[in-house]
C-alpha cells in the first residue's frame, strides 16, 4: 500500500502543469547560469560568478519546493482526498513519509536534468565545471525544504492558504532574517551580532546550506576573520558530524511535527 501510493503521489506531482513549468524554467536558469560562468574569466576561490549561481540556486529551488510542495499536501484535504485515504490502511507515517518522498523525487528529477544540461554543455565547450560540493549540497537542499512544505502544507487550510505560508517561511528564509541581523547589527555590539549571526545560521536551513558551501568546498575564508573560530571547530571531524546531525534535525522535525499535526486534528474530528 505504501508503495503503491509513493507511485500514485508521484505520477499526480509529474503531471502537474506547475511542475512542468516549474522544472522548465529551472533548467533554463540552471543552463544560463552555467553559460555565464563559462564565458566568464576563470578565476580560483569563490567569485563572484560562483556567487551568483549559489544565490539563485538558494532563491529558485526553496521558492518552488515550498510552493508547489506545500500545496500538493494541501489540497489533499481541500478536495477530500485526505478524507478518502483515511478510509484505507494507510497510516499517518506513511501518508506523511509518501508525499515526502512524491515531492523529493519530483525535484530530484528536476535536477538530474539541470546537471544533464551542464554536463552536454560541458561536453561540448570542455569548461563548464559541475562541483561534487555544489551537487550534494542541492540534493541536501531538496531534502530540507521537502519536508518544510510538507509541514506548511499540514497547517495549511487551503491551497491558498499553503501558497501564501510557503511564500511567508520563504522570504524569512532568504530575506527578512538576513536584513533583521542587519538592522541589529547597528545598535549592537559586535561580539553579539557574532553570536546572533551564528545561532541564526543554524536556525535557518537556507544559509545552514550556505554555510555548508563554504565549509565542504574549503573557502570559509570568504566568511571573514571574525567567523575564524566558528569555521575552525566546522572544519574538524567533530564539526562535520555535527553538521549533519543539524541537516537531518532540520529533515525528521519537520516531518515528525507534521505528523503530530495531522494526529491532532485527527483526535479533533
Amino acid at each position: 500500500m505504501n508503495q503503491l501510493f509513493i507511485k500514485l503521489e508521484w505520477k499526480q506531482m509529474l503531471r502537474s502543469r506547475w511542475m512542468q513549468l516549474v522544472g522548465v524554467l529551472f533548467i533554463l536558469v540552471f543552463a544560463a547560469i552555467a553559460l555565464i560562468q563559462q564565458l566568464a574569466l576563470p578565476v580560483d576561490g569563490f567569485t563572484r560568478q560562483t556567487a551568483s549561481f549559489l544565490n539563485l540556486l538558494l532563491f529558485l529551488l526553496p521558492l518552488f519546493i515550498l510552493t508547489i510542495g506545500s500545496m500538493s499536501v494541501a489540497s489533499d484535504v481541500e478536495s477530500g482526498w485526505y478524507s478518502l485515504l483515511k478510509t484505507y490502511p494507510l497510516s499517518l507515517g506513511s501518508y506523511i513519509f509518501g508525499k515526502y518522498i512524491s515531492i523529493v523525487l519530483s525535484f530530484f528529477l528536476i535536477l538530474i536534468l539541470s546537471f544533464a544540461v551542464v554536463l552536454i554543455m560541458s561536453g561540448i565547450a570542455g569548461s563548464v565545471q559541475l562541483p561534487l560540493v555544489f551537487v550534494t549540497l542541492s540534493i541536501l537542499l531538496v531534502l530540507i525544504f521537502a519536508a518544510i512544505a510538507v509541514l506548511c502544507g499540514v497547517i495549511a487550510k487551503n491551497r491558498l492558504h499553503a501558497l501564501s505560508l510557503s511564500l511567508v517561511v520563504w522570504a524569512a528564509a532568504l530575506l527578512l532574517i538576513s536584513y533583521l541581523l542587519m538592522a541589529i547589527g547597528t545598535f549592537v555590539s559586535g561580539k553579539l551580532t557574532l553570536t546572533l549571526t551564528i545561532i541564526m545560521m543554524h536556525l535557518n536551513p537556507a544559509e545552514w546550506i550556505r554555510f555548508g558551501y563554504f565549509l565542504f568546498s574549503g573557502q570559509t575564508t570568504a566568511l571573514g576573520p571574525a567567523f575564524f573560530d566558528f569555521t575552525e571547530f566546522y572544519n574538524s571531524v567533530f564539526g562535520y558530524l555535527i553538521y549533519m546531525v543539524v541537516c537531518v534535525a532540520w529533515i525528521l522535525g519537520p516531518l515528525l511535527f507534521a505528523q503530530w499535526i495531522l494526529s491532532r486534528k485527527g483526535k479533533a474530528e
